[in-house]
């Protein structure tokens, strides 16, 4: 009779000789460690504003080593939820926090480096959040955030201003309008997209021949953005900002 190992050759495939097929591990003690902090948070015990038991006291609760509760404690600081200071100050040891757009903005800046997103999708999620950031800005911003809008519009709007200097206004009005429309998601969201794309813009920018044509352009769609807002009219903000974005892809990568 022919054996399935006959028929396929005395040998077996390559990675079945190796120890690619190697037991799987539990999940490392730190990633236990980040779960049960991630339960007290959702179920309510933990709020902002709570401080962590001391890493000696939770190592000891949690029965795993001290390392792996100061990993778990660095993962946690880098979605922006918890914050760890040292000392005698009130706010000594490690606290819980809503740091939300600074995270959100870091891995967005690494998976936008890395192309872990198609352009075409970045594009489509920015009109999708900021025609949303534009309307609720007509019905939302306080005399404040308009002020500071024009604030920026007006340095924007100053002789000789370089790609560089542009491109940080840009993303300043843009985080201002998302701001000023007072919804935290969508303005968080907005703001962790914008900014992750600080660095393409500029780069883009580099490569165009008139750069300055462009610059002129979009410094005018600001301005028809911000009067849309100042009117009220959430229906003609929200067009005007998509067609601004969309405009903007297609000068800066075709």
């Amino acid at each position: 009779m022919t054996t399935a190992s006959s028929a396929h050759g005395s040998e077996l495939p390559r990675a079945a000789r190796t120890d690619a097929w190697r037991p799987v591990h539990r999940s490392r003690a730190y990633e236990l460690v980040v779960e049960r902090i991630e339960e007290q948070i959702t179920s309510g015990a933990l709020h902002v504003g709570d401080t962590l038991p001391a890493e000696r006291d939770l190592a000891e609760r949690l029965q795993v080593s001290r390392a792996a509760v100061r990993e778990a404690i660095r993962t946690l600081e880098a979605q922006g939820a918890v914050r760890s200071a040292v000392g005698s100050r009130p706010v000594a040891g490690t606290q819980v926090v809503a740091e939300t757009s600074d995270a959100l903005t870091r891995l967005l800046r690494l998976h936008v480096a890395l192309s872990s997103f198609p352009m075409a999708d970045v594009l489509e999620a920015r009109v999708m959040l900021e025609r949303s950031s534009a309307s609720l800005a007509a019905g939302n911003a306080s005399a404040q955030d308009l002020s500071g809008l024009r604030e920026i519009l007006r340095d924007m709007d100053e002789p000789g201003i370089d790609r560089a200097q542009f491109n940080e206004l840009d993303t300043a009005f843009h985080v201002a309008l998302a701001e000023a429309g007072h919804n935290r998601l969508v303005t968080d969201m907005t703001i962790a997209i914008r900014e992750s794309m600080r660095l393409p813009i500029l780069q883009a920018f580099g490569t165009l021949e008139d750069s300055d044509a462009l610059i002129a352009r979009l410094r005018a769609e600001h301005h028809g953005i911000l009067d849309a807002i100042e009117e009220g009219s959430a229906q003609l903000a929200s067009e005007r900002i998509e067609a601004h974005i969309r405009a903007a892809y297609a000068s800066l990568w075709g």
